[in-house]
């Protein structure tokens, strides 16, 4: 691929706007299309953003041969059908995490994408985040020396929506854990690899959602102990700490602009701004993949996804996690 790459948005909600605005900022890339099942909030949205096309159906936009890649940013529910529609158009695939509700549906989407031999990446945005890429190399330097401990947590008060809303509606896989949960669970598998052994606790809300959750993911020579919630607020700022110091990441960590290190008592800071919000990082991974013709990513591959998605299972089979339609499917 030598021009730039042509983007399409199907789903037009707020993290689509975010979205939208950090692609204005990326060069190489152009948003050429995007689609809504309203109409007109398709053309409000590419009036704002610049689209030229505007589809009101997402097969539509699949179809157009304006389009090279699609960034889905639809409710998790749909991530699955949606992807696999797209990447059956031949188009290439950005799926706002997590990129199915469940291992199964993962492995579904890989499948799809290596037959129609299409780029797949979930869009995992904290893993291309400069604070969380230079902590990660840091302690591969052997800067902290060991690790024997991570702390993360993602919480924020969200009770007071409407029963409706994604995040409280079990029929839309809500809930905490697959909202923000899925990013103290990446932190650890990132520094950690898979855990030993998962100990894990959930609260529910009136709704049947899952409200807030306690976990502990148990290695070899370390403990990560994680946290999400809907019921409060946090701190967001996390923390991973060897046998020769700590490094803190700035809150919100899951957006880091910056990280302390923590040596014999010394506590050195440093910041690191991201440009835009932050999408820019993963943005310009896709289309680096694109233009090299990579089918996935080296940073955030398609393991990364089978595994992340096998953790989050894991901790909902160990906290009586299980969404509506898949009691239907087991019965």
């Amino acid at each position: 691929m030598t021009q730039a790459v042509r983007w399409g948005i199907v789903g037009l909600g707020s993290i689509a706007h975010t979205f939208a605005k950090d692609l204005a900022l990326v060069s190489g890339g152009t948003l050429t299309a995007v689609a809504s099942r309203s109409i007109d909030k398709a053309k409000e949205f590419a009036n704002e953003y610049g689209a030229a096309h505007t589809f009101d159906s997402y097969d539509a936009l699949f179809e157009s041969n304006e389009v090279d890649v699609v960034y889905i940013a639809t409710p998790h529910t749909s991530h699955e059908v949606l992807s696999v529609r797209a990447m059956e158009k031949g188009k290439h695939v950005l799926c706002e995490k997590p990129m199915g509700v469940n291992p199964e549906q993962v492995a579904r989407m890989i499948a799809v994408a290596e037959k129609n031999q299409v780029f797949l990446m979930e869009a995992l945005w904290s893993r291309f985040n400069p604070s969380i890429q230079e902590a990660r190399q840091l302690v591969q330097n052997g800067e902290i020396g060991s690790i024997g401990f991570i702390h993360a947590d993602f919480a924020f008060y969200a009770l007071g929506r409407d029963a409706e809303n994604r995040l409280l509606n079990p029929n839309l896989a809500g809930g905490s854990l697959l909202d923000i949960g899925i990013y103290p669970i990446f932190l650890s598998y990132l520094f950690l690899g898979m855990p030993k052994k998962i100990q894990a606790s959930s609260h529910f809300y009136k709704t049947g959602v899952e409200m807030q959750t306690s976990m502990i993911f148990e290695y070899e020579n370390a403990q990560a102990i994680l946290y999400s919630g809907l019921n409060s607020k946090s701190e967001m700022k996390a923390e991973i700490s060897g046998n020769e110091g700590s490094i803190f990441l700035h809150p919100r960590w899951h957006e880091a602009q910056g990280y302390t290190i923590e040596k014999e008592g010394e506590l050195i800071d440093y910041g690191l701004p991201t440009y835009g919000r932050g999408y820019t990082y993963e943005i310009e991974e896709v289309q680096d993949c694109l233009i090299s013709g990579q089918l996935q990513s080296n940073i955030w591959s398609h393991q990364n996804s089978k595994d992340l998605a096998r953790l989050l299972y894991e901790v909902r089979q160990k906290s009586g996690v299980i969404f509506p339609f898949e009691e239907q499917k087991q019965a």
